[in-house]
């Protein structure tokens, strides 16, 4: 068990990660120290290649650190084997990427509820959550459909929904609004803070729009491998806002 407080849905202590690449070892994470509270919407800025991606990774238990600590819901979980890291992942983190990456074959409401009995809940009940969760961003009468007779942002928004058909008490996000007009992503984005605000739910969103990251409760940006806090108001430090926006995908 981690010293973490229990309302932080995410702490990473003194976190490494290298890499080994032609015979020489490449430092992509040098002692990053990062917490996400109950209901707190974090942003994660920077360019592509900063090392965002892998500090997601680890976050999501994708990938292992070479040294340090990570916790979710306050439960060190560094040195569990892989099958348990699923199993923790599965329960406790969900997931949404600038691609919605439903499956095509299944319904809305069938996306909602399969990883859902994948973890093991009856099907009635997975439909019941999957049915909340879809009055939840808006989309009730929608949950027949499959995505290809959705629009992109109510794509999203079903995505938003299968990533919290678990109840996970993280959230992590890259490039969540990314592949959306600017009107459509903000009503994606409005719509997700309600949603970590109303689940006490904790969000690491990378992401480079600046606008949107400057309405969420804290800024951090990737630099040479660590990570430099700034609040939202005062982004300024991050250099050309035109080129981070120019961005489109995560490192």
């Amino acid at each position: 068990m981690s010293d973490a407080p229990m309302d932080n849905m995410l702490e990473l202590k003194a976190v490494v990660r290298r890499f080994e690449q032609a015979g020489e070892t490449l430092e992509v994470l040098r002692g990053v120290d990062l917490t996400v509270g109950a209901g707190e919407l974090v942003a994660l800025v920077g360019p592509s290649g900063a090392g965002k991606s892998t500090l997601l990774h680890i976050a999501g238990l994708l990938e292992r650190p070479t040294e340090g600590r990570v916790s979710i819901g306050g439960t060190d979980v560094s040195g569990l084997d892989d099958g348990k890291r699923t199993e923790v992942r599965r329960r406790a983190i969900g997931f949404v990427y600038q691609f919605h990456h439903l499956l095509p074959e299944f319904s809305a409401r069938e996306n909602i509820v399969l990883p859902q009995m994948i973890a093991g809940v009856a099907k009635s009940t997975a439909r019941q959550r999957a049915d909340e969760l879809l009055r939840m961003v808006g989309l009730e009468q929608r949950g027949t459909h499959r995505p290809a007779r959705l629009s992109g942002g109510e794509q999203q928004r079903v995505a938003i929904a299968r990533a919290l058909a678990n109840a996970p008490s993280l959230l992590i996000a890259d490039e969540p609004t990314g592949n959306l007009d600017p009107h459509t992503a903000e009503h994606v984005f409005a719509m997700l803070s309600a949603i970590v605000r109303q689940a006490k739910v904790g969000a690491l969103v990378a992401t480079h729009n600046l606008d949107l990251a400057r309405r969420m409760d804290r800024v951090l940006e990737m630099r040479d491998g660590r990570l430099v806090e700034y609040d939202p108001g005062e982004l300024e430090p991050l250099g050309d806002p035109a080129s981070l926006r120019a961005e489109t995908s995560g490192s």
